[in-house]
């Protein structure tokens, strides 16, 4: 069994799309754990704010299988990829840690970049994931949470029932 960390986010119909992707991983990949949901700034762009939180799992697939999975939930939702990067999203659901596997290529960013630099990433995961040792710096995600530099990125916990 591998651990997986996603990170799930949207600014389109955000209540209804983030709810909805929790369904579709719980069919594929129950028991899931669940950080709280917050609402962020569009980052680069004007737009709506973003919900965003983290959700982790066990899996036996392999990580080519997930990111199949995941890609494919966020083209039920309506993501078309291929846009702009800075840019209205009805679904983003990254892959952010696949266990210990450190892979960075042009298919995958493993351990994806973004732990360390968006507090929409960082501090969700380190809610639930705070002695997780991210394997290329060897600190907790709770180090490093409290060691994050951008804190004043403008960000929110929010209720959503799933």
């Amino acid at each position: 069994m591998t651990r997986v960390y996603v990170s799930i986010g949207s600014n389109i119909e955000r209540e209804h799309n983030v709810r909805s992707s929790v369904h579709e991983l719980e069919k594929l990949f129950s028991p899931l754990t669940l950080s709280s949901v917050y609402r962020s700034r569009a980052v680069g762009f004007e737009g709506e704010d973003f919900y965003n939180m983290v959700v982790g799992f066990d899996t036996t697939l392999s990580l080519d299988d997930i990111h199949d999975h995941l890609r494919r939930i966020e083209r039920a939702h309506g993501r078309q990829r291929g846009m702009e990067k800075f840019s209205a999203r009805s679904l983003d659901i990254d892959l952010l840690l696949y266990g210990d596997t450190v892979q960075h290529s042009a298919s995958f960013d493993i351990p994806r970049s973004e732990i360390d630099q968006c507090a929409f990433v960082l501090l969700p995961l380190s809610e639930i994931a705070a002695d997780l040792v991210h394997p290329e710096y060897g600190h907790t995600i709770g180090a490093m949470w409290q060691n994050f530099k951008c804190k004043d990125q403008a960000i929110e916990k929010i209720e959503l029932e799933f």
